[in-house]
């Protein structure tokens, strides 16, 4: 998928805002060595600076071209989280809104396993089971009006399921937890249009403009049980997890 990275900062600045309270989970352990493994363009990064020594990274070179010019001050690289480059480096490795853009949890969880210190810990946050069904939902009938196919992109994993994986490759879990978090978009009526033309710009860039405007005011139509008033509320459900190697 292609980050647009300005757009996310001014549009969708929710995520890292309701990641904020993860950050209540971290030990307070100045010493210790964090991941930020998803960073986006560092927002919560730049917070968890203050809980030891940081490093964020990302898939999106667009996002970590972004990080790297709101907090000068803090190391991010380009990284693929199916092929970290770490071998028991990190104390903690900490991620926001990252795994259900990643398919295969197997292979994410072995090579965060292999990247945490002994007794490391992983703090995430991330889609679970029924995550934005009522939107994903809409766009793939709005999508489909129109002639095209629609694959999800997205793995929003039962609790139990993600339970047994996190066990399976060796990890003592601390916390589990899956809960719904109906969160408000910003910008009124316009609010639901921008976040499917972020979130949904790999499906749409292969219509024509025309094509894509159709959709979006369809998708918007079929999601009205989103609507409140005056402003989208996205229908978000997460899945938390402590968990310790």
């Amino acid at each position: 998928m292609k980050w647009d990275a300005a757009t996310y900062d001014t549009h969708h600045e929710f995520v890292s805002k309701y990641g904020e309270n993860l950050l209540d989970l971290l030990p307070q352990n100045s010493r210790q060595n964090i991941l930020d493994l998803g960073c986006g363009t560092g927002t919560l990064t730049k917070q968890l600076a203050q809980y030891g020594t940081v490093l964020g990274g990302d898939g999106s070179s667009q996002m970590i071209q972004q990080a790297k010019k709101n907090h000068p001050e803090i190391d991010f690289q380009v990284m693929d989280a199916l092929a970290l480059p770490f071998d028991n480096d990190w104390n903690i490795i900490f991620s926001n809104a990252v795994f259900h853009w990643i398919s295969d949890h197997e292979t994410l969880l072995a090579q965060i396993y292999q990247s945490l210190t002994p007794k490391g810990i992983l703090i995430c946050e991330f889609g679970a089971a029924g995550n934005i069904q009522i939107i994903e939902e809409s766009f793939q009938q709005a999508i489909q009006e129109a002639g095209y196919d629609y694959c999800s992109k997205f793995t929003f994993p039962k609790t139990e399921i993600f339970k047994q994986q996190l066990v399976a490759q060796g990890f003592s879990i601390e916390m589990i937890d899956d809960y719904d978090r109906p969160t408000p978009l910003s910008d009124g009526k316009a609010g639901l249009a921008i976040w499917g033309r972020q979130f949904f710009e790999a499906e749409l860039a292969e219509l024509l403009e025309h094509e894509q405007a159709i959709i979006i005011q369809r998708f918007t139509e079929l999601a009205k049980a989103c609507w409140q008033q005056d402003h989208w509320v996205a229908d978000y459900r997460r899945l938390r997890v402590v968990a310790h190697k």
